[in-house]
């Protein structure tokens, strides 16, 4: 089990992190939930201290890690 913390902005809802596989997942307000492979413990932090984390997730996480949509999580 992940703990997710819970961020403020529009677009995500919130977010959780695994530092010995590099996994972070995002949930997200209207998409659902997404894990990103390979992304360093400092972009976690960076995301869920962000002034705008969903400014933050598309500059320096989106399109540049592989990812899958998770089913049947809450």
């Amino acid at each position: 089990m992940m703990e997710m913390k819970a961020v403020t902005s529009s677009k995500l809802a919130s977010v959780g992190y695994r530092p010995n596989a590099m996994i972070l997942r995002i949930k997200f307000i209207k998409d659902g939930v997404f894990e990103y492979y390979g992304v360093p413990e400092t972009l976690y932090n960076g995301l869920i201290e962000a002034e705008s984390p969903g400014r933050y997730f598309k500059q320096f996480i989106k399109d540049k890690y592989r990812y899958v949509r998770l089913q049947n999580l809450s």
